[in-house]
């Protein structure tokens, strides 16, 4: 995977390459690099060959860079990050992350990657992960003693990445309970929580994110609900800005929660709802409740309506889904 990624890097540009310049470059023959070119191909990257010309992407691609991503956390955000890894390959960035932490990396450690082999979301459903086409992103946070526990955690991170794509010009991002951003009611990104602790003592949490850039149309045919990208949103924007801002936003507001939990982010987050009053089904494994959502109270349990009587719904491993026949 080393060699691809440096290939896909001296091809990022979108010009023609010689195979004997590539070669040369990689240390390898013509005939691995056409071998290479075809393993970028299996991972999503268009690559072109041209007899007499050599080989080109489709378009450039905008490749991780740590240096420019730090250049968008800015100073009050780097005071709570730890360090910062970029990873060519992973299985899942939330998977290195909790290894990471059985080592001992300190709190406020993030870990990006080109491409996910096995990125999951919740309930242990697949996050299609092509290469250098989203950002894939962990944090690992300490927490220490949360009068209401991590409940309302992925909903404050939901207005961070919010009020972060906003920053960059990407307007009306919508949330839906508890971990669902959405735009125009069609999928943007995800937010999985990896928990470890107990109630009144301290907790451990990687917070992974995913969140759709350039998407290509054949990784998307994996996708089993609406999808939607920045660039059909807003243009060409930058995965190095987009994963900057993201930092700086996610940063900034995990310390808010530290402090205060999730009551100081509700009114944000209700903006940003896109269920409210409108009908919505919660399943887990044994059962099916419909109602209507009512937003959500001050520790990020949703509010709904169901008969008239208001029952409070904690996250755990539940689904939401928007009924089709609103009114």
């Amino acid at each position: 995977m080393q060699q691809c990624y440096r290939l896909l890097r001296l091809l990022s540009d979108g010009h023609f390459h010689s195979g004997k310049d590539l070669g040369s470059a990689l240390g390898i023959g013509r005939s691995a690099v056409w071998k290479l070119a075809r393993s970028l191909e299996t991972m999503g990257i268009d690559v072109f060959a041209v007899r007499g010309k050599g080989y080109r992407l489709s378009a450039p691609i905008d490749l991780l860079d740590r240096d420019r991503i730090l250049a968008e956390v800015g100073p009050e955000a780097m005071g709570l990050l730890a360090n910062i890894e970029v990873l060519s390959e992973v299985d899942s960035t939330n998977n290195y992350l909790m290894s990471r932490a059985s080592q001992g990396v300190h709190d406020g450690h993030v870990c990006l990657a080109e491409y996910q082999s096995a990125g999951r979301g919740r309930r242990g459903r697949r996050w299609v992960s092509p290469l250098g086409a989203n950002i894939y992103l962990s944090v690992l946070r300490y927490f220490g003693a949360l009068p209401d526990g991590p409940q309302g955690l992925s909903l404050a991170v939901g207005v961070a990445v919010a009020s972060a794509l906003a920053s960059v010009g990407v307007a009306d991002v919508g949330l839906k309970w508890p971990n669902d951003l959405l735009w125009r009611d069609r999928k943007l990104g995800g937010i999985l929580l990896e928990l470890a602790g107990e109630p009144g003592g301290h907790w451990q949490v990687v917070v992974g994110l995913g969140v759709n850039v350039d998407l290509p149309v054949d990784s998307a045919k994996l996708i089993d609900q609406p999808w939607v990208d920045l660039k059909t949103i807003a243009g060409d924007v930058g995965r190095n800005l987009v994963a900057g801002r993201i930092l700086r936003y996610l940063l900034l507001e995990l310390e808010r929660f530290s402090r205060h939990g999730f009551a100081p982010f509700r009114p944000l987050w209700e903006s940003h709802d896109v269920t409210r009053d409108r009908p919505v089904v919660i399943k887990d494994l044994h059962r099916e409740i419909r109602g209507f959502a009512r937003g959500v109270d001050d520790t990020g349990a949703l509010l709904l309506s169901v008969d008239g009587e208001v029952q409070r719904i904690l996250s755990g491993d539940l689904s939401l889904r928007i009924e089709s026949n609103s009114t």
